[in-house]
Formats: structure tokens, C-alpha cells, sequence
């Protein structure tokens, strides 16, 4: 009898009923180490902690909270709580009427033809990663370390085109010391205290923050006076944009908070994707010599650019792959507004609502060989249902910027492949533990070799 193929890094996921100090304490080391292990096999698990809730991994049920009662199951409190503070009223947070206008004013930013022009800087960007790379010399070197300052490096560049009048780096600094903070799940969150009850957390974190908005503010100012010069960036975009509706545009902080929701969102997600593609790709090396002779047919020795990317449909494979086995955004919540009825069982007003996507990506009932990494299952999209697979969710409130994150993906994982051999470290296997995203704790470590 041959032995089973080894599986790439997973989250364990809890075998017995949580009460709720060990719940709290679980989901401040791990949010996703309070999933229960049933839910990979189950459509749908509920539960009181606190207040009661409901685990949905059945795809019918999920369309039902994103798309068809999408009014009666807005953002969670506990969601809320966490990020407003940081990003304002933003696409993020908004519900209702605000979030439409807003959602019609920055769709335009995101055309295929806008997130085109803005490849060479994803290119450029991925050029230097090799660079870091080879100064490096052979000692291994932590990619997902790497990922993130490549990814900022982008967003930064595409937000305001490095005009010196936002000092990016202070900005990544400040959102990244609040999310340490305030991302950790509250017990007065899990309660369901009001908003108005301080988070301790959040009110040491604030300061930062506050300071970050001004700054903010200035730059937004500034590039309003100066106007546009070269290839539009976000900022411009957004400045130009409005509601085709209503005729209205974002006034300074909707445009700040919008700013930084793309900047948060637009990088950390991004590179935590590549970096647990990159991890998957060294943890099978067939994988990786099937994907390296793909980019090399395409390529050549040159780096990857925007017209290339519908050219290397196996590197797209493998990014899809990382983002099921490790979905940036592993859990969301949603509060019912109203009593209603998910597969069969009764959620009654104030239910809490979770869409578990790392056990959603994971189910037995939906995938073959939930754990392996394979990325020819991605190979025809058609296959799948379109509610087991939730990267980026779905239903009005996809994520806005999913065709730029992908276009980013591709370019840096496919220039990187082609320079470099990636090997992983012997025991240093990165920890999937997600705070607010889904991060691989302790680095991604791996030694490059030179093509």
C-alpha cells in the first residue's frame, strides 16, 4: 500500500464545541482555528457564543446571502467595528444607497483598459523583486516578506504616482499597527457590546491612524490643485469620477478612506497570494517545471507584461489554486436583518451569518481532494460553481479591484518563475493564521536558484 501524498500546510481545524472564553482565546492566536472540522463536510453548522450563529458552506444558501437577500444580510457589527475606524464610510463598510453611488463612481477606475495602462508598474515591480533576489546571494530569503514590499511597491505607485506628497511607507506603517491591534477579535465584540463601548485595542491604535488621515487629506488636496500630468493613477481616476446617476463625486475623506481601502486591500491581499503561490509552487516542483515551461514558451527570457497575461492560463491556474487552499479574506460575516431560512434551518433577526471560505474552498461535498494541491481543477472555470469559489465573494459587493489583483498576480509570479528555481527551506513551513487576512506566520522561506 503506497503512502499518501503529502499536503501542503492547513489550519487544524477543532474536533470538539468551543465555549466562549476558549472561543475568544482561539480566535485571538487564529481566527480560523474556531471553525469546527464538521464544516468541511457539513452545508451548514450553527452555534451560541454569545450570540447565535450560523456556519454556511452550501453554495445555494451562500448565493442567497450575497446576491438574492443581499439587503438582508449587510457587513457584521463585528466587521464594522473593526475596520471603520481606519477607512471610514468607504466601499468597504458603506451599505445601502451610499454604497451604490460610490460603487457606480469608482467602477470606471477599474476598466480592463485602466488596470492595462497601469502594467508596466506591476512589471517594474517585479523586476526589482528579482533584483532583491539575486543581491540576496544563496541564503534563503523570505518571500512573503518580499511579496509585500513588491505588492506595496505597485500600490503605491499606482495610487499616486510617487509624486512625493504622500509618504506611502507611513501609511502602510500606521494601517498595519492599527489591524495588529484592533484585528484581534474583541470579547466585547463576541458580546455584542455597542459601538459606543471602547475596544482597548483601538482607542491605543488611534492616534496613528489619525495622524494618517490628515496626511491623507493633504495629498488628496494637493493633486486636486495641481491636476493630472501622464498616465492617470487612482487618485486621478477617482477625482474624475462620478455617479452616472446622480451626477455626484466623492468630496476629500470619501475620497481618502476609498484610498486607503485600495491600499490595504490592493496589496496586503495580493502579496499574500503570491506568497503562498510561491510556497505551493517550491512545495511541488512538477507543478512549478510544468509552469516555468508555459512562461518560457511565452516569454522567452523577458520579464511578464499586461498583453502576456491571457497568455499563461496554467500560472492563473495556480494562483486560483493558493486562493482556494488560502483564501486572503478566510472568513466573513454577515448580520440578518431579518428572520429567514438557510438550508432548511431558521436564522432569526440578529443572527450572525458567518461565510466560512477557508471551509468553503475545503468541503468534501464540493471539491475532490479538498486538501491537495491541484491546479488543473481550475483548468475549465465552467465546472465549478460559482458560489464554491469565493476569492474575492461575489454578488454586487465583489471585490472591485479582482481583475487588477489577478493582472498583478500573474505578471510578478510568472517574471519570478522564469529567473528562479524555488525550493523550500527544510522546517520552515509557513503557519496559515489569519487576524484579518489569511497570513503565513513565520515567513515564506525559500532558496532561489538562478534559471
Amino acid at each position: 500500500m503506497t503512502a499518501a501524498a503529502p499536503l501542503p500546510v492547513h489550519v487544524p481545524l477543532v474536533t470538539r464545541p468551543m465555549g466562549l472564553w476558549a472561543s475568544l482565546q482561539a480566535s485571538r492566536r487564529n481566527v480560523l482555528s474556531i471553525i469546527p472540522a464538521i464544516a468541511t463536510r457539513q452545508p451548514m453548522v450553527s452555534g451560541r457564543t454569545g450570540k447565535r450563529w450560523h456556519m454556511v458552506m452550501d453554495p445555494g444558501a451562500i448565493r442567497r446571502v450575497l446576491l438574492e437577500e443581499v439587503d438582508n444580510y449587510p457587513k457584521s457589527l463585528v466587521t464594522k467595528n473593526l475596520l471603520r475606524p481606519a477607512i471610514g464610510e468607504s466601499l468597504f463598510i458603506a451599505e445601502g444607497a451610499h454604497w451604490r453611488w460610490q460603487r457606480r463612481a469608482a467602477a470606471p477606475v477599474f476598466s480592463h483598459r485602466n488596470v492595462m495602462n497601469l502594467a508596466p508598474i506591476m512589471t517594474a515591480a517585479a523586476e526589482r523583486s528579482c533584483a532583491r533576489i539575486a543581491k540576496a546571494g544563496p541564503r534563503a530569503v523570505d518571500m512573503a516578506e518580499d511579496m509585500v514590499r513588491t505588492t506595496f511597491d505597485v500600490i503605491a505607485e499606482v495610487t499616486f504616482s510617487g509624486d512625493g506628497t504622500f509618504d506611502a511607507d507611513a501609511v502602510h506603517g500606521a494601517i498595519d499597527a492599527y489591524i495588529a491591534e484592533a484585528g484581534k477579535i474583541s470579547l466585547f465584540d463576541l458580546l455584542g457590546f455597542p459601538d459606543w463601548v471602547p475596544r482597548p485595542g483601538r482607542v491605543i491604535s488611534g492616534g496613528a491612524v489619525n495622524q494618517m488621515k490628515r496626511v491623507a487629506d493633504e495629498a488628496v488636496e494637493a493633486r486636486r490643485e495641481r491636476g493630472r500630468d501622464g498616465v492617470p493613477d487612482l487618485l486621478d481616476l477617482l477625482l474624475e469620477g462620478e455617479d452616472p446617476k446622480t451626477k455626484r463625486q466623492m468630496n476629500t475623506a470619501e475620497l481618502r478612506d476609498n484610498l486607503l481601502t485600495f491600499i490595504v486591500a490592493g496589496h496586503e491581499t495580493t502579496a499574500l497570494t503570491l506568497a503562498w503561490s510561491l510556497y505551493l509552487c517550491a512545495f511541488d516542483q512538477e507543478v512549478q517545471d510544468r509552469a516555468r515551461d508555459e512562461i518560457q514558451g511565452v516569454l522567452g527570457d523577458r520579464a511578464c507584461t499586461g498583453e502576456d497575461v491571457e497568455h499563461l492560463p496554467y500560472i492563473r491556474q495556480i494562483i486560483d489554486e493558493a486562493l482556494r487552499l488560502y483564501p486572503p479574506a478566510g472568513m466573513i460575516s454577515r448580520t440578518a436583518m431579518a428572520d429567514d431560512t438557510l438550508c432548511g434551518r431558521e436564522v432569526k433577526r440578529g443572527d450572525t451569518v458567518i461565510l466560512p471560505i477557508y471551509a468553503l474552498h475545503r468541503s468534501h461535498l464540493l471539491w475532490d481532494e479538498p486538501d491537495a494541491f491541484r491546479p488543473e481543477r481550475f483548468a475549465d472555470r465552467k465546472a465549478i460553481d460559482r458560489y464554491a469559489y469565493l476569492p474575492f465573494g461575489d454578488g454586487p459587493r465583489i471585490c472591485i479591484g479582482a481583475s487588477f489583483a489577478i493582472q498583478e498576480a500573474v505578471i510578478i509570479l510568472a517574471t519570478l518563475l522564469n529567473r528562479y528555481r524555488f525550493t523550500p527551506v527544510k522546517g520552515r513551513d509557513p503557519d496559515p493564521v489569519m487576524i484579518l487576512t489569511l497570513r503565513p506566520e513565520g515567513g515564506v522561506w525559500l532558496e532561489a536558484e538562478a534559471i
